[in-house]
């Protein structure tokens, strides 16, 4: 008997490989369709082919998840929602910068063009329409140089920033020269200045912050020596600078050094940066400063290139008295005094200031009276928390030699190493099995997904979201030079783990999912979510969730879904009046697991375009 029930097991076992084979062949074929490989083309074509798709071998056997729960709430669900879309003057609509309700808001310290998003009321619920004659990007790395206009039609910075090189307008495409206030001559050139003094070459320095970055040519040619940079800009009178970095394949999010902390943990970054980005670093106590200070790993550097550094020579180009600028820079170098920086080197216009590596290397701040220690214990608390004139005090060591907070790996050993975080147990019901347990799940889940979507490690996918990322898993499990990924971890969510993402030399950022994302649309080619609907029940509407993915989802932009499934049955029937094609498929230890994977593409279609949105 024990052998016939084995028998019936594996030709069981048999017919699902051959399920799951056949099966993804067709879905491979469809997705092809879905989503074409050239550039500025319509999808006539894709959706005749994909109406054409002929899997007639097992005509009986079907991609859709073979659990029953999933067919059923289907079967059984109310008829689809038809969102049309939204008119064209919201074509770049940024729900929480919105520039109307920006105004209504004080101008003092920024604070006007923090997030502002609109209240239940005033929501739209409705599709973002991409500009007439929208193109898919050009693929990494000429994406970094080439921007097609029809993407992004606004011509102000090529006048504005003419003589500092920023863009160039040039036929149907934008052309970015690498250069910038700061460094007319490239931001090559410029970062090779940088690696005489930071250790940038050797893996040392691997996440960035750029503040005021422009379109973020700084960040775009730190990519090439594998440093990740998170540039941010406000939106303001620079029309689409940070629309313009994310355009060319770099990460980017709106956003401003105002009245609240920056979405980041405490000691994220190696590095951070500030190329005349016009920040008042010496005003309201040093806050700002010490705003850096708090994201600044123990070691890590800043650099300041531009008004006041080097006064002297520069006072009458930059059309501003020498006493301005002199007392501009004291109070710079005052509060870097303060925080216990020790500047490296200043040449030219350029300086360049390091953190200590523990309290113990600055004894001089211990006895400080004028350093005002923050009271918070937790410094990763700052999703919407006022930010404070005072300074985050460093993790306890054990001797002078001994960095704060652990010493990291140089990168790309940092990647999959245990953070630190994990090894002192400072992420609650994270070990460092269960680190390592992680780590091996999501590599069996990006296996999975690549037999699923044959497009994820080409280069087709170049900004990639995970709305949910854990401990960066499912970022370690796919980096390439080819992607990045925005690491996002909500504010909902259960354990805090984006400074374990950071240790890793990847980036993120905390936000809550009941609001819209600090980006422009269209900015993302493939967004994860895995949970994010079991995560947010009763929190938010599932279809306001969903409206915003498909706002910053490019068109033919895919999402891949991962949740229990009758959440992702819910999903499939919202999602099938949005202009979205999906398949569901099984998790890949079987159909019997609850767990399920939806994959949707978003289709092509422009603003001014007269077809209803077509129920699937």
């Amino acid at each position: 008997m024990a052998m016939k029930g084995n028998a019936a097991d594996n030709r069981t076992r048999s017919s699902i490989s051959i399920f799951i084979v056949i099966g993804m062949c067709c879905f491979f074929y469809v997705l092809g369709a879905w989503q074409r490989s050239g550039f500025g083309k319509g999808d006539s074509i894709a959706v005749e082919i994909t109406k054409q798709t002929d899997c007639t071998i097992l005509p009986n056997l079907s991609y859709d998840t073979h659990h029953d729960r999933a067919s059923n709430l289907e079967e059984l669900g109310s008829k689809a929602e038809i969102f049309e879309p939204c008119d064209d003057r919201y074509i770049d609509y940024t729900p929480c910068q919105d520039q109307k309700r920006a105004m209504t808001f004080p101008r003092a310290n920024m604070e006007y063009r923090e997030r502002h998003c609109p209240p239940e009321e005033e929501k739209l619920h409705c599709l973002i329409p991409a500009p007439k004659g929208y193109v898919a990007p050009f693929p990494w790395p000429k994406s970094r140089d080439y921007v097609p206009y029809a993407n992004v039609p606004y011509k102000s910075l090529t006048v504005e920033k003419a003589i500092q090189n920023w863009v160039q307008y040039e036929g149907n495409v934008f052309r970015f020269p690498g250069g910038g206030t700061q460094f007319p001559q490239g931001a090559d050139a410029y970062i090779g200045q940088l690696a005489s003094v930071i250790p940038i070459a050797n893996g040392t320095v691997r996440t960035a912050l750029d503040t005021g970055c422009g379109v973020a040519s700084w960040g775009a040619y730190l990519l090439k020596r594998n440093v990740l940079a998170m540039s941010f800009a406000p939106r303001d009178s620079h029309e689409a600078q940070v629309q313009f970095a994310l355009e060319r394949g770099v990460p980017a999010v709106i956003g401003v050094l105002g009245t609240i902390k920056l979405p980041y943990p405490s000691r994220a970054f190696d590095m951070a940066h500030c190329s005349r980005c016009l920040i008042p670093w010496g005003s309201n106590d040093g806050m700002y400063m010490m705003e850096v200070d708090r994201v600044l790993r123990p070691g890590g550097y800043w650099v300041l290139s531009g008004p006041p550094i080097n006064w002297k020579m520069n006072y009458r180009s930059w059309k501003r008295t020498k006493e301005d600028l002199e007392e501009e820079q004291r109070k710079i170098e005052e509060i870097a005094e303060l925080l216990c920086w020790e500047k490296v080197s200043e040449e030219g216009e350029i300086a360049v200031w390091r953190k200590r590596i523990n309290t113990d290397s600055c004894p001089v701040r211990q006895d400080e009276p004028r350093v005002k220690i923050c009271e918070s214990t937790n410094a990763d608390d700052v999703w919407y928390k006022k930010m404070e004139a005072c300074v985050t005090p460093f993790p306890e060591v054990n001797s002078p030699e001994e960095v704060a907070g652990g010493e990291l790996k140089t990168f790309p050993d940092r990647l999959n190493a245990v953070p630190p975080r994990i090894t002192r147990g400072l992420v609650p019901g994270f070990s460092v099995q269960k680190y390592q347990e992680d780590n091996k799940l999501w590599k069996k889940h990006v296996k999975a997904y690549k037999k699923i979507n044959k497009y994820l490690d080409t280069g087709r996918y170049r900004n990639i979201m995970d709305m949910n990322a854990g401990l960066g898993s499912f970022a370690a499990a796919i980096e390439s030079p080819k992607l990045w990924v925005m690491n996002v971890v909500p504010t909902v969510a259960e354990k805090s783990t984006l400074s374990v993402v950071y240790e890793r030399g990847l980036i993120g950022i905390y936000h809550d999912w009941c609001e819209a994302f600090s980006s422009y649309p269209r900015t993302y080619d493939l967004i994860h979510a895995n949970g994010v609907f079991s995560l947010y029940k009763d929190r938010c509407k599932m279809e306001d969730i969903l409206l915003e993915m498909d706002r910053i989802l490019r068109p033919e932009g895919a999402v891949m879904f991962r949740d229990q499934d009758d959440v992702l049955a819910k999903v499939k029937q919202i999602v099938s009046g949005m202009r979205w094609n999906t398949k569901m498929a099984d998790h890949e230890d079987g159909p019997l697991v609850p767990e399920k994977i939806l994959v949707a593409v978003k289709q092509y279609w422009v603003s001014g375009d007269n077809n209803r949105t077509a129920v699937a």
